[in-house]
């Protein structure tokens, strides 16, 4: 893989992680001033995980361009339907 490549390929893997961990942090902070528990705490599962499997590439400096595509469609995804998703799982736990 040439260097131009591993730069970005860690570059935007450091970017996922760390927005995976502030969307993690956001919603806890939401639960705290009164959003919804359940609904956030689903919704938030995925970046946990995302958070989780980022930390560990990062301590082990190894990098791999699935979780890049994975991480950026999970953003968009979660990002454009978010507030459906909220919705709809709040009425399903009420």
């Amino acid at each position: 893989m040439s260097s131009n490549s591993q730069r970005y390929l860690v570059l935007i893997s450091k970017i996922i992680f760390f927005y995976s961990i502030f969307y993690v942090i956001m919603k806890i902070l939401a639960i705290f001033q009164g959003a919804w528990m359940i609904p956030n705490l689903i919704l938030s599962i995925p970046y946990l995980v995302f958070a989780i499997v980022g930390g560990i590439m990062v301590k082990r400096n190894s990098y791999h361009w699935a979780y890049v595509i994975a991480g950026a469609i999970l953003i968009s995804v979660v990002r454009y339907y978010e507030k459906e998703w909220m919705i709809q799982l709040h009425e399903y736990f009420l």
